[in-house]
């Protein structure tokens, strides 16, 4: 029996290539006749994988698309693969990104084994991701914290606020937030019975005490805004431009820092998040073409007070 369930874990995975596996070349994958190869695949079914079959000289198997995502099965370099991803996808700034990222990040971090998770940690600590402009955070340390958060159970955790020597702390945690390159913790701090956000890259060795509790009423309207006015973050804007050149043409440029949608061959439109107006508008700049401010009107003046400047430094030049 040990024997089959092996066997048919390792057809899953090869299944879950996606790729057509003709029906000779699996069973020697497998090491097993083509009847029992069949057998097998009657099991991933009863089970509730779709797997597909097609006879004749081209016939084969593949896994299709099914109504919910099956489990995945993964080798040591694929897990420590998605986990860095999925860890850079949480810092990418993508709206609606960093929630469900952190949430798949908590899952697969959960699962590995300890000597996965320390190569998890080196990766992530020696790769430079032009997504992730602020310090990066140990991937135990964020899932143990958003873990905490989700199931409403006391953390503790030690602390070096800028300044000053470590402290110990417990905390009844509420929400992670991303924000300006950089991970906070918003919690009610029981020795100090206030609300107070904390940098994920000055805590350390945090532990879910056991300890749940009822969730307290934050004193502000959400968790950003909560951080932000903690930590004097100025709110982000929201920059809109009609960018007269081709969309394929200004995604090179920008990338993933902007949303651009197609407008017809020679137009698009092209809109970025950014707490500082300097960066969208040398990002315009450097599409180099002709463009129109949408939005808001501190960006229009921000760029009419760049062009001032340009202006007057080709005069003095003259």
């Amino acid at each position: 029996m040990a024997n089959t369930s092996s066997r048919t874990l390792k057809l899953l995975s090869l299944l879950q290539t996606h790729r057509h596996w003709p029906g000779l070349e699996l069973a020697d994958r497998l090491g097993v006749s083509e009847r029992t190869l069949r057998r097998d695949v009657d099991r991933l079914r009863e089970l509730g994988y779709p797997v597909s079959a097609a006879r004749g000289t081209d016939g084969g198997y593949q896994l299709a698309p099914g109504a919910v995502l099956p489990p995945l099965l993964l080798d040591d370099e694929e897990a420590v693969a998605l986990a860095v991803g999925i860890g850079d996808a949480a810092q990418s700034g993508i709206a609606e990104m960093e929630d469900a990222s952190l949430r798949a990040l908590t899952k697969v971090v959960q699962v590995l084994p300890p000597r996965l998770k320390a190569r998890v940690d080196a990766l992530r600590a020696m790769t430079v991701s032009a997504a992730a402009s602020g310090p990066v955070i140990a991937a135990g340390v964020l899932t143990a914290v958003a873990q905490a958060c989700r199931d409403e159970e006391r953390l503790r955790f030690g602390y070096t606020s800028r300044g000053n020597a470590p402290t110990e702390r417990e905390v009844e945690p509420h929400r992670v937030v991303a924000l300006g390159g950089r991970w906070y913790l918003v919690a009610y701090d029981l020795d100090r019975h206030d609300w107070r956000s904390f940098r994920l890259d000055r805590l350390t060795g945090p532990m879910a005490t056991g300890a749940r509790f009822r969730p307290r009423l934050l004193p502000a309207e959400d968790a950003v805004a909560f951080v932000q006015t903690a930590s004097g973050a100025p709110a982000p804007y929201t920059v809109e431009a009609l960018v007269h050149a081709p969309s394929a043409r200004v995604r090179q440029v920008v990338g993933q820092w902007g949303t651009i949608e197609a407008l017809g061959q020679d137009s698009c439109r092209l809109t970025m998040t950014s707490t500082s107006l300097d960066w969208p508008t040398q990002a315009l700049g450097n599409v180099g073409a002709e463009f129109e401010v949408l939005g808001p009107p501190e960006f229009a003046a921000h760029v009419q007070e760049w062009g001032a400047r340009f202006l007057r430094a080709t005069r003095a030049a003259e």
